[in-house]
Order: structure tokens, then sequence, then C-alpha cells
């Protein structure tokens, strides 16, 4: 573990000069980024040793990630925000670039992270605080000649250049659309702009993937604030679906609203955790297995029954009655059944052209599980199994 008092810092960590309390101040702030998402499972993200430090699963791997801010103050008053303007219980701490950059390039080189996820209060507006935030990855991938994990915040109306540059030197930049319209917005941040600031953002991020021509390019995700302002799974997958298809947008976070004090929303309640792992199950299977919103059964108030995987409940509406053939149906039929994911779907269909499917081994081996029994047809007989004799598999 690298200790993050001054005279450690001179003596263990490779004779790099940094500002004395720039770790230390970082290391107290702590896992001021928790609501934001470094990798590709939020839930699974777990503090290091160092308090700034976090495990995360990113597109390259488990990396230990450096998550922290440019800056903890912020002139934007978003309700929800422990960062909001005029909060008095937040520590206001800010760092300049280089001071930034080399407190990574410490713990980079004393092998104690290999990513960064850098976001940042906004002072000065989006353009200012988004070129601070260039400014810091360019030292980092230039001076210190740092090749591996970045993932850099859009700012709220950053310029097009600015999204084109954070992205070539990024693996993955993301803004938060935080509400799913603009109604739902003006609730959650009333100085935002949905459209100008937010999606306009994302859209220049697109533009830039769909035609770059460099041979690397930062994948895009976004997040949104869940159960805070009357918000609907309808009205959040909905928009998460035209972002995946127009925008290729890699991943949509949901972040469960939690109270914070000092905020106008303080006396709100919290989300609900199963509706937060309803979204990400829905959200995979727009994204992932061809499924559109009107796939989903929701209730008349626009949410997804809580007590129910989205998959099975459409399955045990729709395919009781009409199993899936696994002899015969193609893949995006195979995907439908619960317990089948794209795996298993394929090593079907390779299995297909090799062999005839009779028996339930052969479907076992094949990683098809017991909960995907009920669901399922094999050369057109349903299947008498026990079911002790199935894995737990995927999807």
């Amino acid at each position: 573990m690298i200790c993050i008092r001054t005279k450690v810092l001179y003596n263990e960590c490779m004779n790099v000069h940094v500002k004395p309390d720039t770790l230390t101040q970082l290391n107290r702030l702590g896992n001021i980024t928790q609501h934001e998402p470094a990798g590709d499972h939020p839930q699974r993200e777990t503090p290091s040793l160092l308090n700034c430090v976090s495990h995360v699963t990113t597109p390259q791997g488990k990396k230990a990630v450096l998550k922290t801010m440019l800056t903890t103050a912020c002139e934007r008053n978003c309700h929800y925000c422990v960062f909001r303007a005029g909060r008095s219980k937040t520590e206001r701490v800010s760092f300049t670039p280089d001071e930034m950059a080399k407190a990574f390039n410490t713990l980079e080189q004393a092998g104690q992270v290999d990513g960064a996820f850098l976001s940042s209060g906004i002072i000065k507006g989006g353009v200012t605080t988004q070129d601070k935030i260039l400014d810091t990855a360019e030292i980092i991938r230039k001076k210190y000649d740092y090749q591996g994990y970045l993932h850099l915040k859009l700012m709220p109306g950053a310029e097009y250049d600015q999204v084109h540059r954070a992205m070539q030197l990024a693996d993955r930049v993301s803004i938060n659309l935080e509400g799913p319209t603009e109604e739902r917005l003006n609730l959650l941040a009333p100085k935002k702009d949905f459209m100008k600031e937010l999606l306009e953002v994302l859209r220049f991020a697109a533009h830039i993937r769909q035609n770059h021509q460099e041979k690397t390019i930062a994948s895009i995700t976004t997040q949104f604030v869940v159960g805070a302002v009357g918000d609907t799974d309808l009205e959040v997958l909905s928009v998460s679906e035209r972002l995946y298809k127009e925008l290729r947008l890699s991943r949509a976070y949901y972040m469960g609203f939690n109270p914070v004090e000092q905020t106008p929303f303080e006396n709100l309640p919290s989300s609900n955790d199963r509706r937060i792992l309803r979204l990400y199950q829905s959200s995979f299977l727009l994204r992932d297995y061809g499924w559109t919103v009107e796939d989903f059964l929701f209730s008349q108030d626009g949410n997804l029954p809580m007590d129910h995987d989205p998959k099975i409940l459409w399955a045990n509406t729709y395919l009781r009655e009409n199993p899936v053939d696994v002899v015969r149906a193609d893949r995006e039929h195979l995907l439908r059944v619960p317990g089948i994911g794209r795996k298993t779907a394929d090593a079907i269909l390779r299995a297909r052209k090799q062999v005839h499917l009779t028996d339930l081994a052969q479907l076992q081996k094949l990683g098809v599980p017991a909960r995907a029994v009920p669901y399922i047809l094999l050369d057109g007989k349903k299947l008498l199994v026990q079911l002790s004799l199935f894995p737990s598999h995927e999807a």
C-alpha cells in the first residue's frame, strides 16, 4: 500500500515531486465519485485500501482506478447533488491539471492504479472546466507516457472539438443526461439545458465515433438519476433504446436516487434497489438481445413489475403455451428463452451444424440451465427433466 504521508511520498514514490498534500487531499475526500460508474459493473465497484481508488471492471478488464474530481466546487444547483452550489457540508477542494496528473503518475508508478476516472464540478462554465479535464489527460498521456485506461467526463455544453479531443485521449467518455426528458431534468437540475448542453454533447460524441478515422476512439456512456422526480421506467427505457440505436451508446447507467442532506430533495425517499436491477436487466435486453420497449410488460403506472425478471415475465406470458424448439429456432428466438444468453445461443447453433440434438445431456453441456426447460422443446417434444441435473447459467 502506498502511504500518503508527505515523508513517504518523497521517499517511496519514485522521487516524483508532487505537491505534499495532493494525495492526502484525494484520499481524505474518499470515493467522491461513488455515484459515477467507472466500469461495466457499477454494483461491483469496490474501494481499495486508498479511499480514492476503486476496483472496477473496464472494457480492458478488471483494474484499480483512481476515481476523483478536479474540483468539488460547482456553480450548478442540481437538487439531488452533494456538490450543488451553496451546500456547506461539502468540502470544496480543487486541483490543477498538473497536480492531478502528478498524483496519478505517482500512484501508477507505485503500482496502486492502472486507470483513471476523471470528473469535475463546473466552475466558469462547462467549456472552461472541460479544458482543465483535457489538460490533465494530455499531461498524463504525453508527459508521463501513460497508455492505459482513461475515462473522461464530458461537461455540459462542451464544444465539438473538445469532445473530439477527449475521445482521442480517453478509452471511454460520458455525460450524464440525468433525466429522461427535458421536463424531468428541469426538476432535477434547473440550471442545465437538456437539449443544448447534454443531448447535443452526446450527439457530438456519436458523430465523432461514427465518422472517426483513428484506429481507436472512446466508447460513450450516460447515466440517469432514477426515482426522485416521478420518472417512469417506460420513459427511461424509451430514451435508452433511442440512445442505443441512434447514437450507438455503449452503456446506459441508472443511479438510484438517495437523499442528500442540505439539498432540496433531502426529505424524499430513496429509490428501490430492485427497480434499478430491473432497469439494468431491461437495458441489456435492449442493447444486446434485440428487444424493443414494446416488448416489455409495464404496469399501468409505466413501471416494470419489480417482483419478476422482465425476460421471465415475458416468457411466462408468451412461451408457456408456445415453447421455442431449440432444434429449429433461429438465434433471435433462442435469445427469448430465460437462461439462454448470447454464448449459449451461439453454442446451440454451432452444435446443430455438427450433431442432431436429441437429449437433455447435450443441452446441459451447451449451457442450457434449468429455468429454460418450461419454455423450450427438443425436436418438437416437451422436456421432462429432473431440474437438479441442470446448471444455473446465464441470462
